[in-house]
């Protein structure tokens, strides 16, 4: 059995992918791309790396990536799951390297990798939004996925994890264009906001226990469970704050300024806003039940 295998999703990605597929490539591995229907170059730079190139239309990252786990012809005993704005330091290919070699980490079903996140060529290195760990490596029978998961898609694992130490870079260079990343915020802050809601009306339990000495991703959804705490509208500002000032945000420069406003600030309140307007039809689509009735 092979090693690794590397997935890709991919959507009008001819600006972001030849990074990423170059920084495969001392891996030697075999890739696949999973395509959601592009219109530019994304496919032909994709074979020019002599990537496997197969088409499924998009409905959510998650399902998405389910379909991909499931209907790939994967070989490999791990999964690295890249997006295409995503690439590998020269280290963390080495690193990968060794840590998916015969006979290492056989009690170990997910690995969780570094993100270094680039915003219009910046670093953003502070505002705690470095280091960030994002499990991207795993064993595919391990994988679980939460169907509530509508926008910030996550790979849980049944079993033991560990971090790697090097950087994964995350750095879409189409968000070189305010308006772009505003807009893929305002398309995400409609789902998220009715993420929430399904979170507020179900009771069954998360894949994960949450919990804030846990791995990175049992200390996000602990987070997530603090938040909601918070009162809506107000906590946005809040959460600016708190990065900007006391994770000292500030010293991101301008961009940084830009990324944690727009990011910590205007983006949750949207998601709080479009919130409070489902709450609010969904009274008012009970009130109307109940005159009918």
């Amino acid at each position: 059995m092979m090693q690794l295998s590397a997935i890709i999703l991919t959507f009008n990605e001819e600006a972001n992918l030849l990074p990423c597929l170059q920084s495969l490539q001392p891996l030697a591995c075999p890739t696949f791309v999973v395509d959601s229907g592009s219109s530019d170059r994304t496919l032909e730079i994709a074979r020019q790396f002599g990537a496997m190139v197969y088409e499924h239309s998009f409905e959510n990252h998650t399902k998405q990536w389910s379909w991909a786990l499931a209907n790939l012809p994967l070989k490999s005993s791990w999964i690295l799951a890249l997006d295409a704005d995503q690439r590998l330091t020269p280290e963390l290919a080495e690193e990968i390297r060794l840590a998916t070699a015969p006979g290492v980490n056989q009690l170990i079903a997910g690995m969780f990798l570094n993100r270094r996140q680039i915003f219009r060529g910046k670093w953003i290195r502070h505002g705690g939004y470095y280091p960030k760990y994002l499990l991207k490596l795993f064993r595919p029978e391990c994988i679980e996925f939460d169907p509530l998961d509508l926008v910030d898609h996550h790979f849980y694992v049944k079993g033991r994890t560990q971090n790697l130490k090097h950087d994964l870079i995350e750095a879409n260079v189409k968000e070189n264009d305010v308006s772009f990343w505003i807009d893929k915020h305002n398309r995400y802050s409609t789902l998220l906001a009715r993420e929430e809601l399904l979170r507020s009306s179900k009771t069954s339990a998360t894949l994960l226990r949450p919990a804030l000495l846990g791995n990175p991703d049992q200390r996000v959804l602990a987070l997530k469970q603090i938040w909601r705490r918070f009162p809506p509208l107000f906590r946005s500002l809040g959460y600016f704050l708190y990065r900007y000032v006391i994770r000292a945000g500030w010293l991101d420069g301008r961009e940084g300024f830009i990324f944690h406003f727009l990011q910590g600030f205007w983006y949750r309140l949207l998601v709080d806003i479009k919130l409070q307007e489902l709450h609010e039809q969904a009274r008012a689509n009970e009130t109307s039940l109940s005159f009918e009735i």
